[in-house]
């Protein structure tokens, strides 16, 4: 069942102006403790598409030869993803599942991101999200991780080991420490199947873990995330990829309830926003 997305929120804010009055101090780059969250704004990913890395095995990208078009029209009419199937990491059922995605579009139908119905995205996708900063708010205790447009929020908890039998969930268990006064390590596992590892809909199981490296850039106008897949369910190996933020001043978070407000003009197949059948509460 999906979390009530407007009490998400709600839950998210409130805590939020709670904590961040104080994080003048929980955020003090002394001590080993590097400042991802400030007062007015967040973090802005550079794009919706993980980078590879430097070498070895990296995330799936582009069709080669395929010119991919955002929202900026003019650059010439938008284009929905494909994905390269030839990337080696994949075993024959995740191509498959891929496959099916291309095909799809390439018959004239949609390609929307999970986002854009309003699903939880999971992790590591978490890191794709477009558009609007994700912000954080750093305690002793946990770090969380917000994208307020689809009232989606990450709890890292500062602890050494994992609890014990832990239930699979949208978002998993994510513990956290703090590496060389600029870096936040964070291991997740935990996650359901559910959600897609990126936006070209790549498919995983409930082996997957994830580790993230959050590195404050040295001129402190960004930020670069180094990401390790590990699901030996879903792909050939372990790969490697990079994230870019840089850091934008809008101002504090805004109230948001995706779920109440879809539209779908072009009327594309897009997937139906969640619902829960009863409250949580």
């Amino acid at each position: 069942m999906m979390p009530n997305p407007r009490l998400a929120l709600c839950c998210a804010a409130a805590f939020a102006s709670m904590t961040l009055p104080g994080l003048a101090h929980a955020a003090d780059t002394s001590g080993g403790i590097p400042q991802f969250a400030f007062m007015n704004g967040g973090w802005q990913a550079a794009g919706v598409v993980f980078l590879p890395p430097l070498s070895g095995p990296g995330p799936v990208a582009d069709m080669p030869g395929r010119k991919r078009i955002g929202n900026d029209q003019s650059l010439g009419q938008p284009t929905f993803a494909m994905a390269d199937l030839d990337n080696p990491i994949l075993q024959p059922w995740t191509r498959e599942a891929l496959k099916k995605v291309n095909d799809h579009v390439a018959e004239g139908g949609g390609g929307f991101t999970a986002q854009a119905s309003c699903k939880l995205v999971g992790v590591p996708a978490f890191l794709l999200h477009p558009a609007q900063p994700i912000y954080f708010i750093q305690t002793p205790k946990e770090i969380v991780m917000i994208w307020p447009p689809n009232a989606e929020f990450r709890h890292i908890y500062l602890t050494d080991k994992h609890s014990a039998g832990v239930k699979s969930s949208w978002f998993g268990e994510s513990i956290g420490h703090y590496e060389n006064g600029d870096t936040l390590v964070v291991d997740t596992i935990g996650l359901n199947d559910k959600t897609f590892i990126d936006n070209f809909k790549t498919p995983h199981t409930d082996q997957l873990h994830v580790t993230e490296r959050f590195r404050i850039n040295a001129d402190r106008k960004g930020l670069t995330v180094d990401v390790t897949v590990e699901d030996p369910g879903a792909f050939t190996t372990p790969w490697h990829a990079i994230q870019r933020y840089r850091r934008v001043e809008q101002g504090p978070m805004k109230e948001s309830s995706c779920a109440e407000a879809p539209i779908n003009y072009l009327h594309y197949d897009m997937d139906p926003v969640p619902h829960a059948d009863k409250g949580d509460f």
